[in-house]
């Protein structure tokens, strides 16, 4: 950086002991509190994280940013984030992929195993204090198989747990490497008969919303189940629930939905077979912040010395 007044930096209160000792010369820090706060000092920032807060809290003090050069996230997905105006101001963005990689991964193979096993009855007839003498699911996992749409780091994660369980993956991303049993994607639709899972872990753009719908769902076997732990406009949701309604697949399993939070009177907390819970997958840690501040300080080393940051996205592209 050749300017010697102090780069502007916005970041949350909560994150300072862990940030504070370990910044770069020539950075002026704001920490902030509260959301008002954020989005107030964020006007006058080059550099801003601003999670912490509401969404749209976040998004207010991204709009309000005119000066912001370099915006953290610790958040994988970017589709709530406004885009349109970090790419017309050509404000870099890192994201927090990675981050949460693992509690992700461990979640989707809980909702495997859940569905395999029904253990949503068996949670049932507990709250009902009744012994139940036959098992409510009895699909074992091994040599089932299952198709992973989007094979980044997560994607790939869900792969090894399920592997380890017996279970025939096969992933899909944008370029296909067959001898890794990877699926370009135009590849993979005329073959969704062929497996007994499903898993959506794709980032959310333009050219993935709706991927899983009637046509989809009317080519799978009636065995089939399906896991989003992605983004709910991954799938269409009222094709699943006809889908589901109809018996045309076994069950869901739903970390994410639209909109979010789901309204009470939403047909698809009715739906059969189908397990819904409420985005909590990534939450379900407690190192996510601790390990998104060392990252944001080892990024703001890397920007003071005009390095290459880490994990950084395309705002146009969406990921």
């Amino acid at each position: 950086m050749t300017d010697t007044a102090p780069v502007k930096v916005v970041a949350p209160a909560l994150m300072r002991a862990a940030v504070e000792p370990h910044l770069p010369d020539g950075v002026a820090v704001q920490w902030f509190d509260d959301a008002a706060q954020a989005i107030a000092m964020a006007r006058d920032a080059e550099v801003a994280w601003l999670d912490q807060f509401s969404l749209s809290d976040r998004v207010e003090a991204i709009v309000a940013a005119e000066k912001l050069k370099w915006l953290s996230t610790i958040v994988a997905g970017l589709d709530a984030l406004p885009l349109d105006v970090l790419t017309d101001r050509k404000v870099r963005l890192t994201n927090g992929s990675g981050l949460n990689s693992e509690t992700v991964a461990d979640y989707a193979v809980m909702g495997a195993l859940t569905l395999a096993k029904g253990f949503p009855d068996v949670v049932r007839a507990q709250d009902r204090r009744e012994w139940l003498e036959v098992a409510p699911g009895t699909l074992e996992m091994d040599g089932t198989k299952a198709l992973i749409i989007g094979f980044g780091t997560i994607g790939r994660m869900i792969a090894a747990r399920l592997r380890a369980f017996g279970v025939e993956v096969t992933g899909v991303r944008r370029t296909a490497d067959p001898a890794a049993g990877v699926l370009g994607p135009d590849a993979w639709r005329p073959r969704l008969g062929d497996y007994d899972w499903i898993v959506v872990a794709a980032p959310a753009t333009g050219e993935t919303r709706a991927v899983l719908g009637v046509a989809e769902f009317a080519a799978m076997k009636p065995q089939a189940r399906i896991i989003n732990i992605a983004r709910g406009d991954l799938i269409d949701q009222p094709a699943l629930i006809r889908a589901l309604t109809e018996k045309r697949i076994a069950g869901a399993f739903l970390d994410v939905t639209t909109p979010e939070p789901l309204p009470a009177d939403d047909p698809l907390w009715a739906a059969p077979n189908c397990i819904l819970t409420m985005h909590l997958a990534g939450r379900s840690q407690t190192t996510m912040f601790a390990k998104g501040a060392a990252r944001f300080v080892d990024n703001l080393h890397r920007y003071m010395k005009g390095e290459p940051l880490l994990h950084e996205t395309d705002p146009a592209r969406g990921y």
